[in-house]
Protein backbone atom coordinates (compact mmCIF):
# COMPACT_ATOMS: atom_id res chain seq x y z
CA UNK A 1 0.00 0.00 0.00
CA UNK A 2 3.03 2.22 0.72
CA UNK A 3 4.03 2.55 -2.92
CA UNK A 4 0.83 4.18 -4.66
CA UNK A 5 -1.54 6.94 -4.11
CA UNK A 6 -5.11 7.11 -3.05
CA UNK A 7 -7.54 9.41 -5.80
CA UNK A 8 -10.79 10.03 -4.85
CA UNK A 9 -13.17 11.93 -7.25
CA UNK A 10 -15.99 13.33 -7.11
CA UNK A 11 -19.15 14.73 -9.80
CA UNK A 12 -22.77 15.65 -9.91
CA UNK A 13 -24.55 16.82 -12.89
CA UNK A 14 -22.32 17.10 -16.08
CA UNK A 15 -19.61 14.66 -14.58
CA UNK A 16 -19.38 11.81 -17.44
CA UNK A 17 -17.80 14.58 -20.27
CA UNK A 18 -15.64 15.53 -17.23
CA UNK A 19 -14.56 11.85 -16.09
CA UNK A 20 -13.95 11.03 -19.67
CA UNK A 21 -11.50 13.83 -20.22
CA UNK A 22 -9.82 12.78 -16.95
CA UNK A 23 -9.71 9.20 -17.52
CA UNK A 24 -8.03 10.15 -20.89
CA UNK A 25 -5.28 11.64 -19.71
CA UNK A 26 -3.88 8.96 -17.38
CA UNK A 27 -0.62 7.03 -17.97
CA UNK A 28 -1.33 3.38 -17.25
CA UNK A 29 1.65 3.19 -15.06
CA UNK A 30 0.09 6.04 -12.31
CA UNK A 31 1.35 4.72 -9.30
CA UNK A 32 -2.41 5.57 -8.13
CA UNK A 33 -5.40 3.82 -7.65
CA UNK A 34 -8.59 5.92 -8.44
CA UNK A 35 -12.14 5.83 -6.98
CA UNK A 36 -15.00 7.61 -8.24
CA UNK A 37 -18.49 8.63 -7.64
CA UNK A 38 -20.67 9.91 -9.67
CA UNK A 39 -24.57 10.72 -8.69
CA UNK A 40 -26.49 8.31 -10.75
CA UNK A 41 -29.13 7.42 -7.27
CA UNK A 42 -30.46 4.02 -8.13
CA UNK A 43 -30.05 4.27 -11.90
CA UNK A 44 -28.48 1.73 -13.62
CA UNK A 45 -24.97 2.93 -14.46
CA UNK A 46 -22.69 2.52 -17.59
CA UNK A 47 -20.11 4.53 -16.13
CA UNK A 48 -17.20 1.94 -16.33
CA UNK A 49 -18.28 0.65 -19.92
CA UNK A 50 -18.21 4.52 -20.83
CA UNK A 51 -14.22 4.93 -19.12
CA UNK A 52 -12.85 1.84 -20.69
CA UNK A 53 -13.32 3.38 -24.26
CA UNK A 54 -11.41 6.28 -23.59
CA UNK A 55 -9.09 4.96 -20.71
CA UNK A 56 -5.89 2.85 -21.09
CA UNK A 57 -6.74 1.74 -17.11
CA UNK A 58 -9.29 -1.20 -16.02
CA UNK A 59 -12.33 0.52 -14.99
CA UNK A 60 -14.64 -1.21 -12.98
CA UNK A 61 -17.73 -1.23 -10.49
CA UNK A 62 -16.70 -1.31 -6.93
CA UNK A 63 -17.27 -4.54 -4.84
CA UNK A 64 -17.64 -4.92 -1.48
CA UNK A 65 -14.61 -6.12 0.39
CA UNK A 66 -12.59 -5.85 -2.79
CA UNK A 67 -8.62 -5.17 -2.16
CA UNK A 68 -8.15 -2.55 -4.60
CA UNK A 69 -4.69 -2.15 -6.38
CA UNK A 70 -2.68 0.63 -8.35
CA UNK A 71 -3.65 1.10 -11.88
CA UNK A 72 -6.92 0.60 -11.77
CA UNK A 73 -10.60 2.61 -11.54
CA UNK A 74 -13.11 1.69 -9.24
CA UNK A 75 -16.45 3.34 -9.92
CA UNK A 76 -19.77 3.67 -7.00
CA UNK A 77 -22.02 1.12 -7.99
CA UNK A 78 -25.94 2.58 -7.94
CA UNK A 79 -27.37 2.90 -4.99
CA UNK A 80 -24.20 2.56 -2.72
CA UNK A 81 -22.12 4.70 -0.97
CA UNK A 82 -17.97 3.78 -1.62
CA UNK A 83 -15.91 3.93 1.36
CA UNK A 84 -12.28 3.17 1.89
CA UNK A 85 -11.44 0.67 5.05
CA UNK A 86 -8.24 -0.56 5.46
CA UNK A 87 -7.11 -1.60 2.04
CA UNK A 88 -10.51 -2.80 1.12
CA UNK A 89 -13.21 -1.29 -0.60
CA UNK A 90 -16.19 -1.38 1.79
CA UNK A 91 -19.54 -0.67 0.03
CA UNK A 92 -22.80 0.83 1.95
CA UNK A 93 -26.62 1.44 1.50
CA UNK A 94 -26.13 3.99 4.42
CA UNK A 95 -28.45 7.40 4.81
CA UNK A 96 -28.48 9.60 1.91
CA UNK A 97 -25.98 12.66 2.10
CA UNK A 98 -26.26 15.86 0.57
CA UNK A 99 -29.75 14.14 -1.32
CA UNK A 100 -27.05 11.55 -3.09
CA UNK A 101 -26.28 7.83 -2.41
CA UNK A 102 -24.03 7.32 -3.85
CA UNK A 103 -22.46 10.68 -2.94
CA UNK A 104 -19.16 11.75 -2.38
CA UNK A 105 -18.34 13.16 0.72
CA UNK A 106 -18.57 9.83 2.47
CA UNK A 107 -15.44 8.58 -0.28
CA UNK A 108 -13.38 11.27 0.39
CA UNK A 109 -14.01 11.35 4.61
CA UNK A 110 -13.12 7.90 4.31
CA UNK A 111 -10.40 8.29 2.16
CA UNK A 112 -9.12 11.05 4.35
CA UNK A 113 -8.98 9.14 7.41
CA UNK A 114 -7.28 6.16 5.87
CA UNK A 115 -4.62 7.53 4.08
CA UNK A 116 -3.66 11.02 4.76
CA UNK A 117 -1.35 12.70 2.69
CA UNK A 118 -1.46 10.19 0.11
CA UNK A 119 -5.05 11.14 -0.60
CA UNK A 120 -5.74 13.75 -3.94
CA UNK A 121 -9.21 14.82 -4.06
CA UNK A 122 -10.50 15.70 -7.40
CA UNK A 123 -14.35 17.23 -7.53
CA UNK A 124 -15.53 17.66 -10.69
CA UNK A 125 -18.97 19.38 -12.48
CA UNK A 126 -22.11 19.94 -10.24
CA UNK A 127 -24.50 22.37 -8.41
CA UNK A 128 -24.55 21.67 -5.16
CA UNK A 129 -22.09 21.27 -2.12
CA UNK A 130 -21.53 17.30 -1.70
CA UNK A 131 -17.90 16.82 -2.04
CA UNK A 132 -17.17 20.28 -0.07
CA UNK A 133 -16.93 18.92 3.48
CA UNK A 134 -15.16 15.60 2.40
CA UNK A 135 -12.25 17.33 0.35
CA UNK A 136 -12.06 20.11 3.36
CA UNK A 137 -10.92 16.58 5.39
CA UNK A 138 -8.55 15.83 3.04
CA UNK A 139 -6.93 19.16 3.02
CA UNK A 140 -6.90 18.55 6.87
CA UNK A 141 -4.90 15.43 6.93
CA UNK A 142 -2.23 16.72 4.71
CA UNK A 143 -3.86 15.69 1.27
CA UNK A 144 -3.91 17.41 -1.80
CA UNK A 145 -7.44 19.46 -3.12
CA UNK A 146 -8.58 19.66 -6.77
CA UNK A 147 -11.22 21.24 -7.82
CA UNK A 148 -13.04 22.02 -11.50
CA UNK A 149 -13.28 25.61 -12.00
CA UNK A 150 -16.62 26.69 -12.34
CA UNK A 151 -16.01 27.93 -15.59
CA UNK A 152 -15.19 24.66 -17.38
CA UNK A 153 -17.95 22.80 -15.60
CA UNK A 154 -20.84 21.64 -17.77
CA UNK A 155 -24.34 22.31 -16.14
Amino acid sequence: MSGFAIVVIGASLGGVHALQELAAGLNPRTPAAFFVVQHIGRHPSVLPAILNRCCALPVMHACNGQTFRAGHIYVAPPDHHLLLKQHEICLSRGPRENFARPAIDPLFRSAACGYGPKVIGVLLTGRLSDGAAGLHEIRERGGLAIVQHPVEARR
